[in-house]
């Protein structure tokens, strides 16, 4: 008996393959888990309970730039229009030094994160596509020497920058379900 099947690939290997491919391995960023039904959706602004106020304000805004720039969907701002809806609350902010400059004493590095609490709900049937209660991000910012963790804290730029890392982070993970 050969090891060799007709079209010269080891059974072994071939054994392989179909295993892989008969078991739902794809590769990661490939499968889209929103239902077919879905092609248009709401996102409200953000419940916000925190004392940042920034944040919640930005993230709807950035995510539909997100939903438009990656995905098919198009993004309504009625919920009652949409197919489905995605809805949030900041839940915790927090923001550290990671790195002091020695010289000066001042904080050159900080880490922030943040917890949000997020669904998007199919709005016809009420089935929930996707949820976190707990959806955390974590980011590393390096300041410049005359900032400090609160300038960071509500600048304008800074808050831009992490509400876009958020909204990138929190898209990926409704499109592949992680």
């Amino acid at each position: 008996m050969s090891i060799w099947n007709r079209a010269g690939i080891p059974a072994c290997l071939a054994a392989v393959l179909a295993t892989f491919t008969a078991c739902g391995y794809h590769v990661a960023g490939q499968a889209n888990l929103v239902p077919k039904t879905v092609h248009t959706i709401a996102v409200p602004p953000f419940a916000n309970a925190t004392v940042r106020y920034r944040l919640s304000d930005l993230l709807p805004e950035d995510l539909s730039r997100e939903l438009i720039s990656r995905t098919h969907y198009q993004v309504v701002t009625d919920p009652t229009q949409a197919d489905a809806v995605l809805r949030g609350s900041v839940i915790n902010y927090v923001a550290y030094p990671t790195l002091i400059d020695q010289t000066t004493g001042r904080t050159s590095g900080l880490q922030v994160t943040v917890r949000l609490d997020v669904s998007l709900v199919e709005r016809s049937t009420g089935k929930v596509i996707f949820s976190r209660p707990s959806f955390d991000v974590r980011e590393r910012y390096e300041l410049s020497i005359t900032n400090n963790p609160q300038y960071f804290d509500e600048s304008s730029t800074a808050v831009q920058r992490l509400s876009k890392d958020v909204s990138r982070d929190l898209i990926s993970a409704i499109l592949e379900n992680f």
